[in-house]
C-alpha cells in the first residue's frame, strides 16, 4: 500500500507558503511525494507530536482510494479506478522542512515520519456525494473554530490527470491512497487542540493532539 501525496494543489495554499510556481501553467506538472505505510495514523486515535521537530503543521486533504491495479493509465479512464473518498491529514514537521528546502535536500523527514498522515475511519462511495469528485467541499475546524475550507474544483490538477500522470511513473494498486493537496489555511498543532473534518457536512475526523 503507497500513500501518494500532491504538493500544492491549490493555488492559493501555494502562495501562503511562498511558493507560489506556475504549476497551473500550460504543460506544467505536479508536484508529488510518498509516505510509507507507517505513516498511517487510523481510528481517530491521537496524535503525538515528535521530540524532533518544534512546529508541526496541519494540512487537510481530499484522499482518493485506488480499487483496481492500474498502470499507464490515460486520464480518460481514470475514473474507472477509484469508487470512494475521504478526508486525511497530512502531518508537516514545516521546521524541517524549510531546512531542507533551504539547503536543496530533499524532505521525507518533515512528511514522511510515522503517524504523519491521519486517516479517516470511513470513505465514502462518490456516487452518495453526487459523483463528480472536482465539485466537493470540505473543511478541517482546529478546537471548533474553522480554520480551512476547501473546494475540489479549485484544484490545479484534478484527480483524475494526478492519476493518470501518477500511474506513468509506478504501478498503482487496490488500497493505495492519493491525497490530493491541501487549501489555505494551514497552520501548527499544539498538545490539547482537537482537529476535526467534514467532508459535505459530513463528519470524518475528531482526534486530538498531545
Amino acid at each position: 500500500m503507497k500513500i501518494i501525496c500532491i504538493g500544492r494543489n491549490y493555488a492559493a495554499h501555494a502562495a501562503e507558503l511562498n511558493r507560489t510556481t506556475a504549476l497551473d501553467a500550460e504543460g506544467a506538472e505536479p508536484l508529488w511525494f510518498l509516505k510509507p505505510d507507517t505513516a498511517l495514523l487510523r481510528n481517530n486515535d491521537p496524535f503525538y507530536i515528535p521530540r524532533f521537530t518544534q512546529e508541526v503543521h496541519y494540512e487537510c486533504e481530499l484522499v482518493v482510494r485506488i480499487d483496481r491495479v492500474g498502470k499507464c493509465i490515460d486520464e480518460r479512464f481514470a475514473r474507472r479506478y477509484y469508487s470512494e473518498v475521504g478526508l486525511g491529514i497530512d502531518f508537516t514537521a514545516r521546521d524541517l522542512q524549510r531546512a531542507a528546502i533551504a539547503a536543496g535536500a530533499p524532505w521525507e523527514c518533515a512528511k514522511a515520519f510515522d503517524h504523519s498522515a491521519a486517516l479517516a475511519p470511513q470513505f465514502v462511495p462518490l456516487e452518495r456525494l453526487g459523483g463528480d469528485v472536482q465539485r466537493l467541499r470540505f473543511e478541517l475546524e482546529v478546537n471548533g473554530e474553522v480554520r480551512q475550507r476547501g473546494f475540489t474544483g479549485d484544484m490545479l490538477f484534478g484527480v483524475d490527470r494526478l492519476i493518470a500522470r501518477v500511474s506513468q511513473f509506478m504501478t498503482l494498486r487496490m488500497g493505495d491512497l492519493l491525497f490530493t493537496g491541501t487549501p489555505e489555511g494551514v497552520g501548527p498543532v499544539h498538545p490539547g487542540d482537537n482537529l476535526r473534518t467534514r467532508l459535505e457536512g459530513q463528519t470524518l475526523l475528531d482526534f486530538d493532539i498531545r
